[in-house]
């Protein structure tokens, strides 16, 4: 097989479709956007969200609550959980998820106190709480926030 005999699969790939040429095309004429009207001009058109000039329904439910733009969002892991590991083991946010422990990282990991711990193990998180630190040291291991 050389480069010049490659071609892509056969029914990959589609001819494009030309609007407005002609009314054998099937779509000559208005191209598909009807008589006159807002649709039919340049650059025409209403935002997302436009319901004619009637109240969208974003403005029309009520807001509850307080959302915080600058808030982060932390995967929490108990101490129990992380005797599943060897002894000597690095505990990382990605470790954590290929075990399975975690179904998603977000903004880090928050190691919290609940538990005991019998290993000996170097655990790195975004968060880890004085409990989890305190039990993890008393246990022979380290605890890096990264």
């Amino acid at each position: 097989m050389k480069l010049s005999e490659l071609k892509p699969a056969e029914g990959s790939v589609k001819e494009a479709y030309r609007k407005g040429r002609g009314h054998a095309s099937g779509n000559g004429k208005q191209a598909g956007k009807g008589h006159k009207g807002q649709n039919a001009r340049s650059g025409g058109g209403v935002r997302p969200g436009f319901e004619g000039g009637q109240m969208p329904l974003y403005r029309r439910l009520p807001k509850r609550g307080f959302h915080n733009a600058f808030g982060h969002k932390y995967v929490e892991v108990n101490l129990s959980s992380l005797n599943a590991f060897e002894d000597g083991a690095e505990i990382t946010a990605a470790l954590l998820k290929d075990m399975g422990i975690i179904s998603k990282i977000a903004d880090g990991v928050v190691i919290l106190g609940n538990g005991e711990l019998t290993k000996k193990l170097t655990v790195k998180a975004a968060r880890i709480t004085a409990s989890a630190k305190a039990k993890i040291e008393a246990a022979g291991g380290k605890a890096e926030v990264v």
